[in-house]
């Protein structure tokens, strides 16, 4: 049972993509481990412009699944920052699938908190600018 959404007004997804066959399992639904990838792909667009450079994951904090995805699903990943450390971030994301494309149904199918700290060349921690 699905539950129905509306994708969030005013903000523009961090990533969009459509999972394929090959990303399911024997049933049609998506694998779990390639949301959680596409997760992490997407706070870490939004960490690594906060941070004005590279970044790594080093803390998945929640992981929710909350309704299945299903192949050619639209998936839209929304992230935010909800807070930055000296040298960490940590990003909130949301992702929706637009589905049935006859009479379009939105649904909230994950949630997940992760940080991440900025890197140098050495891939060692540095400092982050604390704007948030």
């Amino acid at each position: 049972m699905s539950t129905a959404a509306q994708l969030p007004k005013g903000k523009e997804p961090v990533l969009r993509v459509v999972p394929m066959p090959a990303d399911a399992n024997q049933h049609g639904d998506i694998f779990g481990g390639w949301i959680m990838a596409q997760v992490d792909i997407a706070g870490g667009v939004l960490a690594a412009r906060h941070a004005r450079g590279r970044v790594a994951t080093v803390a998945v904090n929640q992981f929710l699944f909350k309704q299945p995805v299903l192949i050619g699903d639209l998936l839209s990943f929304y992230a935010e920052i909800v807070r930055v450390g000296n040298t960490s971030i940590t990003v909130n994301v949301e992702v929706y699938a637009s589905r049935n494309p006859e009479d379009i149904e939105v649904v909230k199918v994950t949630e997940a908190t992760l940080t991440y700290v900025a890197t140098d060349g050495n891939r060692k921690p540095r400092p982050v600018a604390r704007g948030i």
